[in-house]
């Protein structure tokens, strides 16, 4: 008898829409920090996720750091009021921006309104997000190598915020000039839907 369990489609309230796009935040963050060797390997433990492998840290200040940025976000996801999630790689030594990992993020205002929630499968989206987290794994093969001390930053853009909290401050874009932009995949909670891409400081040419 074939399992039904892997046809379900399930509801997709703006809540559930909201903690799924924030574990994708995590787990891309953490990913591209690893991969990126900004923080050293040794502190990366092995946690399987969304059926693929993937590297998460160790470090509490790193963790502490994303736990409290990452549950403002999720606050932001669920008012609708969440445009774009900026992960900013910066040279400590001369304070430039090396890459810019971008998430654009477009809300299904009906939801937000209190419209009908949509269905899809959550093994689908689950899939979706794999694929993403796997090109991020990918991108050691086409970014220039990182082999300066980096630091990070995280900047997000939101919609008509009345007080903003008192741990955030404003920023510049943090733009790379000339850069190189390269587009992953994008996945769809049919609440959300999160576009992934990178730009990064093209190597000098000889």
């Amino acid at each position: 008898m074939q399992c039904q369990a892997q046809l379900q489609r399930s509801t997709i309230t703006l809540k559930g829409s909201a903690q799924i796009v924030t574990q994708y935040f995590e787990y891309a963050v953490q990913s591209i920090l690893y991969q990126r060797g900004v923080y050293p390997s040794e502190d990366f433990k092995q946690k399987k996720e969304y059926g693929i492998m993937l590297w998460v840290s160790n470090d509490d200040g790193l963790n502490k750091y994303l736990s409290t940025v990452l549950s403002q976000t999720k606050e932001w996801l669920e008012s609708g009021k969440l445009r774009q999630l900026v992960l900013v790689i910066t040279d400590v030594t001369t304070s430039e921006v090396l890459e810019r990992w971008t998430f654009d993020i477009e809300t299904n205002k009906e939801v937000v309104a209190g419209g009908k929630p949509p269905e899809k499968a959550e093994s689908e989206i689950k899939s979706e997000i794999a694929g993403i987290l796997r090109q991020i794994c990918a991108s050691v093969s086409f970014l220039p190598l990182l082999d300066t001390r980096c630091s990070i930053d995280i900047l997000v853009y939101t919609d008509n915020i009345e007080e903003v909290p008192a741990e955030w401050e404003d920023s510049d874009a943090r733009n790379i000039k000339n850069a190189e932009v390269v587009s992953l995949r994008a996945f769809s909670t049919k609440v959300h839907n999160v576009k992934t891409m990178v730009a990064y400081k093209a190597e000098d040419m000889l």
